[in-house]
């Protein structure tokens, strides 16, 4: 938490292990008997955060049986993506993900990140997909891609969102754009 509260204030690129040990109360030769190096703690930090967002927004093992019974396509989608948006709205989070999409584009650390952040949604849209395909809910002709079009459009349509909020947009918008996007893609790939 020192390390994210030093990143949201200098930038990632300008904190140093010496100014993290300093913000504990430690000395460094101390935060290196912890770390191996500053990505190291940035990664173990990011998976920290990711897992504590996981269990205040509820999200565990997923068991597509429960899941999926009585519901439809629609509200399973909007259920799934309602839990990654709450996941990733929680402050340390947010803050975490402002201070890495800010550097992406220099740090490396951060691309790294960021990719790897895409790579597990990617991943668990394409389970969802093929469970959705085997329970008769949604047919794909191309169940990997159309995970990763969905992925990448949710992902985008999100920061959008964000952007928005953040921007404190003067002109009027779609507010319901991510619901929009999810009802057409249930009708486009109805069974």
């Amino acid at each position: 938490m020192a390390t994210l509260e030093l990143a949201a204030n200098k930038g990632l690129g300008n904190v140093s292990m010496n100014m993290i040990a300093d913000k504990v109360g430690i000395k460094k030769p101390s935060l290196y008997n912890h770390f191996a190096s500053k990505e190291e703690l940035v990664e173990v930090m990011y998976q920290f955060l990711r897992e504590e967002a996981k269990k205040n927004a509820n999200i565990g093992a997923i068991d597509y049986t429960i899941i999926f019974a009585g519901k439809s396509a629609l509200e399973i989608l909007k259920m799934m993506v309602g839990g990654y948006f709450n996941m990733n709205q929680q402050e340390h989070m947010l803050n975490f993900y402002k201070v890495i999409y800010s550097e992406r584009s220099l740090n490396p650390m951060a691309a790294k990140i960021v990719a790897e952040e895409t790579d597990k949604m990617m991943i668990a849209t394409k389970q969802l997909f093929y469970a959705m395909e085997v329970h008769k809910l949604l047919h794909f002709t191309n169940p990997d891609m159309s995970a990763v079009s969905f992925a990448m459009t949710v992902h985008g349509l999100m920061d959008y969102k964000l952007d928005q909020s953040n921007g404190k947009c003067s002109y009027e918008t779609d507010k319901n754009l991510l619901d929009d996007y999810l009802k057409w893609f249930c009708e486009e790939n109805a069974v």
